[in-house]
């Protein structure tokens, strides 16, 4: 047993100081640096949304679009495991995970985006607990409606 060594410490500081200095930093003030405010959408808005933008990681994703399309990938996941039981094989799922790998990446870099966080932020759900919890909260958090560049330019034009 003893006592904790300077690798245990480096090891807590790591797993949990680490995250911490990247949840607590408050987003850049001023207006959203990625665009303007998404609508909301529907179940079928959503998926449409999510496939058309397969691999666009810029722009902002409503909170709608990115809960409905994870319900959407829960529900297909779902049933494609239960075709993999019949089957008695994994091609079926490993494909379907490939496929939706880099759609769901860049719907939740526009998801962070519309909160004005980088879409880099997707890393600290490797920093478990404290990252996962904190991505969870942003990914539950209402749009920035801070004024956008261009609606000031419409403004003054």
């Amino acid at each position: 047993m003893g006592s904790f060594s300077i690798w245990h410490w480096l090891i807590v500081l790591v797993l949990i100081g680490l995250p911490l200095i990247f949840v607590l930093r408050a987003p850049p003030a001023g207006s959203n640096r990625f665009g303007d405010i998404p609508p909301p959408m529907s179940f079928t808005e959503a998926i449409s949304s999510f496939f058309q933008n397969y691999a666009n990681f810029s722009g902002r994703a409503s909170r709608s679009e990115f809960w409905y399309s994870y319900l959407f990938i829960l529900i297909v996941g779902i049933v494609v495991v239960i075709v993999d039981a019949v089957l008695n094989n994994e091609i079926v799922s490993s494909i379907w995970n490939l496929a939706i790998l880099l759609p769901t990446l860049a719907m939740t870099t526009r998801r962070l985006h519309d909160i004005n966080r980088s879409g880099w932020h997707q890393l600290l759900a490797g920093l478990f607990p404290i990252g996962t919890i904190a991505l969870i909260v942003w990914y539950c958090k209402k749009s920035d409606d801070t004024v956008t560049m261009s609606e000031i330019e419409r403004v003054f034009k």
